[in-house]
């Protein structure tokens, strides 16, 4: 990796952990679109590095936050969230390539058709969702983490829906990503595919990240949280034209 990759890599990291800051999510997204569009490092490298780095950036915004941790939410999809993702990750070894690129482009096509009506209706329905939806939203992030390392779109759809203060949603959701992404990254480290080279590079990063969190959490931009929520939804969007893309092409 050159020093211009590294200052490239840096940029990218502050600016995604500045939006995980606000949102609760899009740290990976941010960062696997840039370093896709950049050619930075192998998209396969890229999923650990953008998991780890992800996980500092989690652990300091949850030093200051998990008093907001919506617990009962947390417990629903956390157990589910996490055997989908062991299944998930034993799946990716066994399916086909034609049936992952496919199930790939399917998953996008839902998200984006679940993004465009969240942005057009950005209020939170009038009361929360049953245990089984949340139940269910846990195992499809975990299976589409296993699968894809793209927990969020399933659980950032539900849980920006309910009513419930935004600032407990996107705790709430740092803190279920942060679990998952650690269990995919001791299963990859099982398996004996860890990057470790570009992994030391890329903790050059972490400064960066965490001056990111601190300015996002000192300075956030003044947004109703309907405006919020429309920015999470574009980002959910992004997340799911990302999805059809890859497999596309």
């Amino acid at each position: 990796m050159t020093t211009i990759d590294l200052c490239q890599l840096m940029l990218v990291a502050g600016v995604a952990a500045y939006l995980q800051t606000l949102t609760g999510f899009a740290f990976g997204l941010v960062m696997m679109c840039a370093i896709a569009i950049l050619g930075l490092i192998s998209l396969a490298d890229a999923a650990i590095i953008v998991g780890i780095l992800s996980v500092v950036n989690s652990v300091h915004i949850l030093i200051r936050g998990w008093r907001y941790v919506a617990w009962r939410e947390f417990w629903l999809v956390a157990g589910p969230s996490l055997a989908a993702t062991i299944a998930g990750y034993a799946m990716l070894e066994r399916v086909a390539a034609s049936n992952l690129v496919l199930l790939q482009l399917i998953l996008g096509v839902v998200i984006i058709a679940a993004a465009v009506q969240l942005v057009s209706r950005p209020h939170p329905l009038s009361k929360r969702s049953s245990a089984r939806q949340f139940i269910v939203a846990g195992a499809a992030g975990g299976l589409m983490g296993g699968l894809f390392a793209t927990a969020g779109p399933p659980l950032v759809y539900l849980f920006y829906r309910q009513p419930m203060a935004i600032t407990s949603i996107r705790v709430t959701l740092v803190l279920v990503f942060t679990v998952g992404i650690l269990l995919r990254t001791t299963l990859v480290v099982a398996t004996g595919d860890f990057p470790f080279i570009p992994v030391l590079w890329s903790l050059l990063t972490i400064p960066v990240i965490l001056a990111a969190t601190e300015i996002a959490h000192r300075w956030p931009p003044v947004l109703s949280p309907e405006t919020l929520r429309r920015v999470t939804f574009g980002l959910l969007l992004a997340s799911g034209l990302g999805l059809a893309f890859k497999a596309l092409i």
